[in-house]
Parts: C-alpha cells; sequence; structure tokens
C-alpha cells in the first residue's frame, strides 16, 4: 500500500490551443515536504489551482485523501489550506479580525484563529493592523489563514516571493517545522530549486507543463552526479535540465 496523500493521473489543462498542464501525474507522501519546482509559465500555479478546484481539468484526475475529484469536491476542500499568489487582506481590520472572517466561512471554533496566530509567530501582533504589518507579517499571515483549522494538506504557491533574506530565512525555518508540528503534508511551489532544496524531502520539476523529473531530493544528486555535475551545484543541473528540455521543443518544432 503506496502512502501518497496526493496523487493526479496525466492532470491536463488546455486553454483553447495552449496547453498549461500536460498529462501531469505527481505522487506525493504523506507528511512529506513536495517541492514544485520550474521556470515562471511552466504550469505549477495551474495545477495548484486544479488541486483546489479553482480550475477545472481538460482531463486526467486526481485525489487527495483518498477523496476523487470531482465526487468529493467538497470534502477535499475541507482538508486543504491553500496560499496561492499573494494573500490580500482588510488592511483596516487587525490580523486576528482577518483570520476570524476566514475562521466564520469555514465554520471553526474561535480557538483556530489563536492556535493559527501562534503557529506562525504572529501571537503578540495579532491587533495590530494589517496594513502596519511587514511584508514578511503579511506572508506569515497568508500561512496563518492557510493553517486554520490545521489542515492535513497544505497547498503554498510561491510563499516567499518578494521577500528579503531574512523574511525568506523566517518563513521557510516555519514551514520546515510545520510536518513535525501537527502532521500535515506540504506542496510548495517555487522557481528557484535552492530555495526548496533547503526545506523538500521530494521533488518533481516542472517545464511547459511537462513533468521532467520526480523524486527524492537524493534521486536528483544521483541524477546529477550521473549527468557529470558537481553533486553540490543542483541549481545548475535544475537549469540545465530545463534549458535541455528547450532546446529539444525547439528542434521538434523545427521537424
Amino acid at each position: 500500500m503506496n502512502n501518497y496523500i496526493i496523487k493526479t493521473e496525466q492532470l491536463t489543462k488546455k486553454y483553447k490551443s495552449f496547453v498549461a498542464v500536460n498529462d501531469v501525474s505527481l505522487h506525493i507522501r504523506k507528511g512529506s515536504i513536495y517541492g514544485f519546482l520550474g521556470p515562471n509559465g511552466a504550469g505549477k500555479s495551474t495545477t495548484m489551482k486544479m488541486l483546489l478546484g479553482l480550475t477545472a481539468p481538460t482531463k486526467g484526475g486526481f485525489e487527495i485523501d483518498g477523496k476523487q475529484f470531482p465526487d468529493e469536491r467538497l470534502s477535499i476542500l475541507k482538508e486543504v489550506g491553500s496560499f496561492i499568489e499573494s494573500p490580500s487582506f482588510y488592511a483596516n481590520l487587525t490580523g486576528r479580525e482577518n483570520l476570524d472572517i476566514i475562521r466564520r466561512i469555514l465554520g471553526l471554533p474561535k480557538s483556530a484563529v489563536e492556535d493559527a496566530l501562534e503557529l506562525t509567530g504572529l501571537l503578540e501582533f495579532g491587533n495590530r493592523l494589517a496594513k502596519k504589518y511587514s511584508l514578511g507579517m503579511k506572508q506569515r499571515l497568508g500561512l496563518a489563514g492557510a493553517l486554520l483549522g490545521r489542515p492535513p494538506v497544505l497547498i503554498l504557491d510561491e510563499p516567499t516571493n518578494g521577500l528579503d533574506p531574512s523574511g525568506i530565512h523566517e518563513i521557510r525555518n516555519l514551514i520546515k517545522s510545520l510536518p513535525d508540528l501537527y502532521d500535515c503534508t506540504i506542496l510548495i511551489s517555487s522557481h528557484m530549486l535552492s530555495e526548496i532544496e533547503l526545506m523538500a524531502d521530494d521533488i518533481g520539476i516542472l517545464n511547459h507543463g511537462h513533468l521532467l523529473f520526480e523524486g527524492s531530493l537524493d534521486s536528483l544528486k544521483q541524477n546529477g552526479v550521473q549527468s557529470g555535475f558537481a553533486a553540490d551545484n543542483l541549481e545548475d543541473m535544475f537549469l540545465t535540465m530545463v534549458d535541455k528540455d528547450n532546446a529539444g521543443r525547439k528542434q521538434r518544432a523545427i521537424l
């Protein structure tokens, strides 16, 4: 019995003649941090939006925690906390009040807000207006919104985007601590392997909607060494893998 909490089967999304996601089959282990990598425009956000039911697959399907989409869409949504693009807040409400709005929509007890503030280190800033939050604190508040009710699955789209190095460090450490803190599984996207390398157990690399690689960080390193890369230079290997795929596409387009 495999222990995948998220499985996609040939997941595909087409917009007229443009294929944003092409036959993607992901296998995400329960309790792991899965790094979803690829250049901007590779199809990462589109894949995440399909998993959240925000856009429907053109072909293929997926299951989350044994629940099939679309038959059990509502049950799936109750199990997933998400952070997609920069979260937006009511600037004139406090962090606590912003979270309370989400809590009421989700029908969670009041204690869920305090719990999420505590998990993200925002407890002492809960009564500060959201507009007075630094960028790093806003990202934390976005994560607190995703963490309300401690969902078993978190889907985080570029959560460190736009942060300075200390903000990135802060959010990264927080994300790394979450699976142990309350036994969740995290799917996190980024276009920087150096960032994902410090967090993820497993990795999926997407380019032009195609999955180029899926496996553990160790198997990616072995793959790199076999391809003649220094084991400590995964970022170069990732970029070369993408460039090679792009060159192959150009070649096929000419033929």
